[in-house]
């Protein structure tokens, strides 16, 4: 048996080749066009909020250091309902990731400017992927699958490598175009000129421009903890320093690129018009840097190919862990014998994806609604780490922070919200990618019949509430995130924050202290603490 251990530097670079994906080439752009040049802080919102979500998950996978982990945690403090729709909602965010990638990889195909590449205009029509672009795409996932189906260590190298480019290019394309094309006037000259689309403009962008996706990857590192090397402190450190780094090049990557766009578009257009199909490889080419319009193109493929790569090994080992939960048939998480690697669930995965992509061809309505249906799983994360603090305060905790107590209502108040900015109907369809898995959940609990049914409705009653919830509250809501207008600005989010401080206090007391929590001591049994 064969079993390489993830070292810290492997891990983040892990982390690094998920985070810094397709996202930054496009999100910069998108961000600029709906909130203006204060796009810089929907960036440093979306850190903020993804690091306070990433406080509650550090206690847990420190805790519990194992392959999969974040489809477990909300099983041990509520039962199996909850954890099933967790971690549900969770894999199908990370399994449709792969198409995303691999979409995007063949839509910037599609854009290369060279006469030998003319060849690619046939793989999208309308903005959509064509037949030929389809087998393409299967291509795709089909290499990123490859990657990781013989081992570890041909993983980490291959990420590692890819992550180490895929930091060079951004930071290149910042300092360029911060040397040579940057107009500071056009961060404009008041409040006003600063926000033109207001305070609204800002929080819409950090849900639909790509930024909570761009931010979303820093699981990996829970994910992969059972095969990290001193698990009880390198997760504490790699989501720590891999989200740090990410945020930092993403929040200069849209201050350069702001500052890039020539002041007489601005004056002709407004930031609403400006649109360019490739961001920053455009800019290049209107500055005239052809060498860096030439890089950017080829890390708009390798940037997604690197991520697509990554999130094969997470979601593959997200389904593996959801059959210990007994929730799915056990065949699909064993591991090869060999590099112990859940193969069959890698092929599950694939299976998943090809389909869902044949469907829905365009990036951004993969990306959209299935980035989003995460903010699900992320409302048990807080819920979870407080909940087990009651139950089980003798749990050995490496990482112990007083600062839960405000971090993880804080963190569950901003779930909801960013949810809401998702903008109706998508609440509505991230809660039906939340209610499809359930036919299969009961088929397996009537098999087994572990738990009465009175106990899991009581530890995942609140989260179909809350689910309800927020969508009855984005119908109402206000037209700048897809509303009736019922419920105005700021009055929405006022409405939400209050709702959402009450079922934060219903689902921590909603806590089942049952058998799950046994399977939890013995997997905290082997924690360390120095």
């Amino acid at each position: 048996m064969r079993q390489t251990k993830i070292s810290l530097f492997a891990g983040v670079m892990l982390a690094l080749s998920s985070l810094i994906g397709s996202g930054w080439l496009f999100g910069s752009g998108a961000a600029a066009r709906v909130a203006g040049p204060a796009a810089v802080i929907s960036w440093i919102i979306g850190a903020v909020i993804m690091i306070l979500i990433a406080f509650n998950y550090v206690e847990l996978g420190t805790m519990f250091p194992e392959s999969g982990g974040m489809s477990r945690f909300a099983q041990y403090s509520h039962g199996p309902l909850l954890g099933f729709m967790a971690a549900w909602a969770n894999w199908v965010s990370l399994v449709t990731l792969l198409p995303i990638e691999a979409v995007a990889c063949v839509q910037y195909m599609n854009t290369w400017p060279w006469s030998w590449a003319n060849w690619t205009r046939h793989l999208m029509a309308d903005g959509a992927i064509t037949t030929a672009g389809l087998l393409g795409v299967y291509l795709i996932m089909i290499v990123f699958t490859l990657i990781n189906f013989w081992s570890v260590k041909l993983l980490t190298r291959f990420t590692s490598l890819v992550a180490v480019f895929k930091l060079l290019i951004p930071s290149l394309t910042i300092l360029t175009l911060i040397w040579v094309g940057f107009h500071p006037g056009n961060f404009g000259h008041s409040t006003a000129t600063f926000m033109p689309y207001g305070t609204r403009g800002i929080f819409e962008a950090v849900a639909v421009s790509g930024i909570i996706l761009s931010y979303d990857a820093f699981q990996t590192v829970i994910n992969m903890a059972g095969e990290m090397v001193n698990p009880q402190k390198n997760i504490f450190r790699g989501v720590w320093l891999s989200l740090t780094i990410t945020a930092v090049i993403y929040i200069l990557l849209q201050v350069a690129f702001i500052g890039a766009v020539a002041p007489a578009t601005l004056a002709k257009v407004g930031w609403h018009g400006v649109n360019f199909a490739s961001p920053f490889a455009d800019l290049a080419i209107l500055l005239g840097l052809h060498w860096l319009s030439l890089l950017l193109y080829v890390d708009a493929f390798v940037s997604p190919f690197g991520t697509g790569v990554t999130f094969v090994a997470t979601a593959s080992r997200t389904l593996a862990a959801m059959t210990r939960n007994g929730n799915l048939p056990a065949w699909v998480g064993r591991l090869n014998r060999r590099y112990m690697i859940p193969r069959f669930a890698m092929v599950a995965d694939l299976a998943l994806a090809m389909v869902l992509v044949y469907f829905f061809r365009d990036w951004s309505k993969l990306a959209t609604v299935v980035s989003i249906s995460t903010f699900v799983a992320y409302a048990t994360g807080p819920v979870t780490a407080v909940a087990l603090r009651k139950m089980r305060p003798g749990f050995k905790r490496p990482f112990h922070s007083k600062h839960l107590r405000w971090v993880a209502p804080l963190s569950f108040v901003l779930t909801g919200l960013v949810i809401y900015w998702a903008m109706w109907p998508t609440t509505v369809e991230v809660i039906g990618i939340v209610l499809l898995g359930l036919p299969i959940y009961f088929y397996y609990d009537r098999k087994y019949n572990r738990v009465p049914l009175t106990q899991q409705l009581k530890g995942a009653g609140w989260l179909l509430a809350y689910l309800v919830f927020i969508s009855v509250v984005s119908y109402l809501g206000s037209s700048g995130f897809g509303g009736h207008d019922i419920l105005k600005y700021p009055y929405d989010f006022l409405v939400i924050i209050i709702a959402s401080l009450f079922f934060y206090g219903w689902a921590v007391a909603a806590r089942v202290d049952g058998p799950d929590l046994a399977v939890a001591a013995e997997v905290n049994a082997d924690v360390k603490v120095d």
